[in-house]
């Protein structure tokens, strides 16, 4: 056989090869495996949303399952978040955002801190005050239990932690751990006031310095750094009067001119330093009195709640 013919005969035979095997070079295990898990992270990374890195970390540490996977990193995240909020726990948290939050004849008002205006405008922080309002609301309700009278209630620090949230039963500290670990400040669940009314009162709502939510799911609570709720029924029926409408004035006038008791209205007429509600002149048109605003409008306030953030709690408890 000429060197030519030989050449041409193991071409030939290395074609026949490649023919007959073409699956095998273009499907190999290594290939399929690396395409799996980079789909397993990518579905990890999602649904937890925590760091590249640390998805792939878990991803490689239970051979690629999943819900080993996912357990762990819960796990790691709790125990770094601790550990963080440890650290941070003696830095001044003095910002942060009032969470406002109705369901129908019942409203929340809550607190949660920050040490700067800049996380506050985080949506992970924004989402840690949702939790708060919700998890207050749905305490409340547990307990209200058909009543038919007037109820008004608060909750201090160390009460709110201990609620659970609806993301996997999990308590406000967890989460306010998690938040801590996750954006690096110091964060505290400072307060919640909660309030809810027969049928025939209302619940004015106000908030002041309002942040758009920036994420559809946040757009049940409002965001600020003032809120308010005031409580108020109409004296007789079929008022011309805007009710909802009238309670977001008297809401801006909590939040303006910082009350401290609804007073009465036999309370002569004050000034600008008076701290009786219904002898205040009226933030939106002081020549008259906040009492004589309501006698006009044929509506009775009963009571309110004013959060501002940051303020001295000392002052906010005499509300």
């Amino acid at each position: 056989m000429s060197v030519l013919c030989a050449v041409r005969t193991a071409r030939a035979d290395i074609s026949r090869i490649f023919s007959a095997q073409p699956i095998q070079f273009l499907h190999c295990p290594g290939v399929r495996s690396m395409a799996a898990d980079k789909e397993l992270l990518m579905k990890l990374r999602k649904k937890t949303g925590y760091s590249f890195s640390n998805c792939k970390k878990a991803v490689e540490k239970f051979n690629s399952d999943l819900q080993q996977a996912e357990t762990w990193l819960h796990e790691q995240a709790h125990k770094e978040g601790w550990s963080k909020a440890s650290k941070l726990q003696g830095r001044k948290a003095k910002e942060g955002l009032i969470g406002l939050l109705q369901d129908g004849s019942s409203a929340v008002l809550v607190e949660v801190n920050c040490e700067t205006d800049f996380v506050a405008r985080n949506v992970k922080f924004q989402q840690l005050v949702q939790q708060t309002a919700i998890a207050t609301m749905t305490h409340y309700h547990s307990k209200r239990a058909n009543a038919t009278d007037y109820a008004k209630s608060s909750l201090t620090t160390e009460e709110i932690t201990q609620l659970k949230t609806s993301l996997n039963s999990c308590s406000l500290a967890d989460q306010l751990a998690l938040a801590i670990g996750k954006l690096g400040e110091n964060m505290a669940i400072r307060r919640a006031a909660w309030v809810a009314v027969p049928s025939n009162w209302h619940i004015g709502t106000y908030v002041h310095g309002v942040l758009p939510a920036d994420n559809p799911s946040l757009e049940k609570v409002k965001f600020g750094k003032y809120g308010a709720l005031v409580i108020y029924r109409p004296l007789e029926q079929n008022l011309k009067v805007n009710l909802s409408e009238l309670g977001r004035r008297l809401g801006q006038h909590i939040v303006g001119m910082t009350p401290l008791s609804v007073g009465s209205m036999e309370d002569p007429p004050g000034d600008d330093t008076e701290t009786k509600m219904l002898a205040q002149p009226f933030l939106l048109d002081p020549g008259t009195t906040v009492g004589q605003f309501l006698q006009t409008s044929g509506v009775s306030v009963l009571d309110f709640v004013r959060y501002e953030c940051g303020e001295v709690i000392e002052m906010a408890e005499k509300v």
